[in-house]
């Protein structure tokens, strides 16, 4: 062996022995990271179970953000290990992250409205939410997501929603508060009862599933035309039975009606539109 072969199998050796234990440092922090980056994900889950203050929606996204900080710091200090100036590299990846934010605007604010949905809470999975300005779109909440929510419209068809797209406009959620109010208009013949009408439409509609007690129904004559009442009456109902309660509604109040000898010459509700569930459900 030539001196500047031996020379070289010496350099060779030495620094083998002076990278291997680093680079086996470094293995071990990795795996070490990797299992302590799912166990943390694990922790975050069963914590934020624990806790219930905080919504479903929200905790597999914290639980990933705890997972990943843990194996950004693991990776970290396995280069420090290695020799790499982690000063350095971090400047080059913040400098990478700013090109790739620029470029990823529209990423990002969804991103960002994303956080706010799940850090506000203006609905929930299961909520049926209406989206009014913009490009108008309604339906049945099925997940909320970082960068997008997935919704299910009245008559089944799937929308894929961009944060963004929910939270810069105003939005209506239908399933939220306690009850809906429904109204809704009888007309009768000239000279009827009206006082006695009056207590058949409030027991015809307090007698049906669905109907709240609270606030109580009410009935009153809101027009005179000819002689011909026209009466209107309220209810307040939950929103899960709107839809069912909306429908029966007027084949009892007709057939009560109809019973006690004063049959009505027409029964009008408001159609609600196209986007409110209580149409179909």
């Amino acid at each position: 062996m030539t001196p500047a072969l031996g020379r070289l199998s010496d350099l060779a050796w030495t620094s083998a022995e002076q990278l291997l234990p680093r680079l086996t440092l470094a293995l071990v922090i990795l795996v070490v990271g990797v299992v302590a980056g799912k166990w943390a994900a694990r922790a975050v889950t069963a914590a934020l179970a624990r806790t219930g203050h905080i919504d479903e929606t929200a905790r597999p996204a914290l639980a990933s953000a705890a997972r990943y900080g843990v194996l950004i710091l693991t990776v970290i200090v396995a280069l420090s290990q290695l020799g790499v100036q982690t000063a350095s590299l971090l400047a080059a990846l913040g400098a990478a992250g700013l090109a790739i934010a620029l470029a990823l605007q529209g990423t990002l604010a969804n991103i960002a409205a994303g956080i706010m949905l799940l850090w506000l809470r203006p609905f929930r999975v299961g909520d049926y939410i209406e989206i009014v300005g913009g490009n108008p779109f309604a339906g049945t909440v099925k997940e909320i997501g970082l960068f997008a929510c997935m919704l299910e419209t009245y008559d089944g068809l799937f929308v894929f929603a961009p944060n963004s797209a929910i939270w810069t406009f105003p939005l209506r959620n239908h399933s939220r508060n306690a009850g809906r109010l429904v109204s809704f208009n009888v007309g009768f013949a000239p000279g009827a009862d009206m006082a006695r009408a009056k207590t058949v439409l409030l027991e015809a509609i307090g007698g049906e599933p669905g109907v709240l007690k609270e606030p109580p129904p009410e009935a009153f004559v809101a027009n005179l035309t000819g002689g011909a009442p026209l009466a209107t009456c309220s209810f307040w109902a939950a929103p899960e039975s709107i839809g069912p309660v909306q429908r029966s509604m007027f084949d009892a109040v007709a057939r009560a009606l109809e019973e006690a000898g004063l049959p009505p010459t027409q029964l009008v509700r408001t159609i609600p539109p196209e986007s409110d569930p209580s149409r179909l459900t």
